[in-house]
């Protein structure tokens, strides 16, 4: 079995008078952050998730912990796609744990992740919410790159998220599709679509429901999406076959929903646009 990079990324966010910032910073291996960004005033800190590499092989092993004291305010995205690449033999593991404290809010906004084919990958997601903690987050996975003719042959990839409020569990997901399985193509599973997604809010108004609901609407008939609230929580989830269309339907649902969540518009990353 290969050894690939080992990295760990760990972050804390606090509150200095009316500005967010990050009290606490480390890092070991290829997982950094650059410098924080304040595109919406100094209550609200954007920060960067690097993975310079470029992209994830079997072996490599990547963990992100990031925790928001009370009263900060945190938006997390990345500069890209993330890719995990084929593997002969050993997995690749991701794990993402974020720990909200109570008056304090998180926005986990990834670009989309891309799974080649022959890629074995474990990913998992945990939220852990104190009472009246805010939390907006997504996940977007593509299997395989269909533009270029390349389906997701082989490989196995397996995903879990997890939200947990005061140590109950509020949503428990797991999701495993190897290459070729029936999963991928069976109406109980992917149904043929290549990508698919899931947005998670802390927000809980029907009002608000159902105008994400009409955003459902809106999409074009080769895309599914539906909401619904589970446990307090909005959930949307999305299956498609363009990646890019799924980061905008996500964009947009945040549209709707962030002012309810933080009494704030959205605010794209400038990395977005770049």
């Amino acid at each position: 079995m290969g050894e690939g990079w080992a990295a760990e990324l760990g972050l804390k966010f606090g509150r200095a008078g009316e500005k967010t910032i990050v009290q606490d910073r480390r890092h070991s291996g290829p997982l950094q952050v650059q410098k924080p960004f304040y595109p919406e005033g100094e209550s609200v800190c954007h920060v960067y998730v690097l993975h310079p590499p470029g992209g994830v092989v079997g072996g490599d092993s990547l963990n992100v912990s990031v925790k928001a004291a009370t009263g900060s305010h945190a938006l997390i995205t990345t500069p890209a796609a993330g890719k995990f690449y084929r593997s002969a033999d050993p997995y690749a593991r991701v794990r993402q744990t974020l720990s909200i404290e109570m008056g304090a809010t998180v926005e986990w906004l990834p670009q989309e992740t891309i799974v080649y084919s022959g890629a074995k990958v474990r990913t998992a997601t945990r939220v852990e919410l104190e009472e009246g903690a805010r939390f907006l987050g997504w996940e977007v996975v593509c299997l395989g790159l269909p533009a270029s003719g390349q389906g997701f042959a082989r490989g196995d990839f397996r995903q879990s998220l997890e939200v947990w409020r005061e140590g109950e569990p509020l949503l428990l997901e797991r999701g495993t599709f190897e290459g070729q399985s029936e999963a991928l193509t069976a109406p109980w599973g992917l149904g043929g679509h290549t990508v698919s997604g899931c947005l998670v809010c802390t927000v809980n108004d029907p009002a608000l429901l159902e105008r994400v609901r009409s955003q459902v609407r809106e999409s074009p008939e080769d895309e599914l999406a539906t909401a619904t609230v589970v446990s307090g929580l909005m959930v949307c989830r999305y299956l498609g076959r363009d990646g890019f269309r799924a980061m905008q339907y996500f964009a947009s649902v945040w549209d709707v929903l962030r002012p309810a969540l933080c009494n704030r518009s959205a605010c794209p990353p400038r990395i977005w646009r770049t």
